[in-house]
């Protein structure tokens, strides 16, 4: 990737994770989301935003299917609003599993650390 689309790509999930704190659908505001990463064509023509969950994959996946329908649309131009690129991606939202994965190996290393402290 080059320069221009690594900066839009971190800009898009700056907005993102604002915006996605501003929505009232209740399946993404209940669930602890996190944009992990965001992939951006090289035209900048669509992006692929990566969505992980406190609760799990499942959370996300809901999550996900609530933003790839009503919340779509508005996401969209509130980011051709809130920055100033010529053409607004057109975005997809893919649940991950990143953050409870991460949880998990938390988890395992502090139960090792227990261990070896006895």
């Amino acid at each position: 990737m080059g320069y221009k689309s690594d900066r839009t790509a971190e800009d898009i999930k700056r907005e993102i994770t604002a915006l996605v704190r501003e929505l009232k659908d209740p399946r993404v505001t209940e669930a602890m989301l996190t944009v992990v990463r965001v992939e951006v064509a090289h035209d900048l023509s669509f992006a692929k935003v990566y969505i992980s969950a406190l609760g799990g994959i499942s959370e996300a996946q809901t999550a996900c299917k609530a933003l790839n329908g009503n919340a779509k649309g508005f996401i969209k131009k509130e980011l051709g609003v809130r920055l100033t690129i010529r053409k607004t991606p057109d975005i997809r939202f893919i649940p991950d599993d990143s953050i409870e994965k991460s949880m998990e190996l938390f988890r395992k290393l502090n139960s090792v650390k227990g261990k070896s402290e006895e």
